[in-house]
């Protein structure tokens, strides 16, 4: 069991250890670098009376609605997740659920608003035309994905997080650490 343990945080460490950040056409940016270019992002367009909208399926969504609910309430940043049982269903059944995200966003986002996707594969189709919709809005995106460094929704960012772990628990749980970070740095910067 001891071995378990250790192998586990050490697994962890490695995750947290080996985030790659990227830009758009993947110019590489240093972890700090994208975490102060997301917080700016998020603090201009909510100067501006912009909104945050978050998207993820599974635990990314989760990860989605919390940080929404911190945003607007600690952070004073307007912020809503697509995570709606009712919204989800009925999208799901009359557009598909590949636009379950997307189908929102073309009605909701407009331009300078900020988009958060958080894909544990980067590969989710769902995902995918959300981030279509996103740049086809004129909003700023970022992206968070796991899995394999060269997954689609990484290319597609303003900002890109990748955590190099084909662990679901591992990814999520980075993911979640970069999400709070977004909110610690606009509760700091708003102070």
């Amino acid at each position: 069991m001891g071995n378990f343990a250790k192998n586990f945080f050490l697994q962890m460490q490695e995750a947290f250890d080996g985030i790659a950040c990227s830009g758009l056409k993947g110019r590489e940016l240093g972890l700090n670098e994208a975490a102060d270019k997301c917080t700016r992002m998020i603090l201009e367009s909510a100067k501006k009376g912009g909104t945050l909208f978050m998207a993820g399926n599974g635990g990314s969504a989760s990860i989605a609605s919390h940080i929404t609910v911190d945003l607007w309430k600690n952070g004073g940043v307007r912020a809503q997740a697509f995570n709606d049982s009712s919204l989800l269903t009925c999208l799901g059944n009359d557009l598909g659920y590949e636009q379950v995200f997307a189908a929102p966003l073309l009605y909701f986002a407009r331009r300078g608003d900020v988009v958060v996707l958080i894909s544990s594969s980067g590969k989710s189709p769902n995902m995918l035309a959300a981030a279509r919709a996103a740049r086809k809005r004129g909003c700023k995106l970022i992206t968070l994905t796991g899995f394999k460094r060269g997954n689609p929704l990484r290319a597609m960012g303003d900002v890109n997080f990748h955590v190099p772990s084909g662990e679901y628990g591992f990814v999520e749980t980075v993911h979640a650490a970069i999400c709070h970070c977004f909110v610690d740095s606009v509760i700091a910067a708003r102070n």
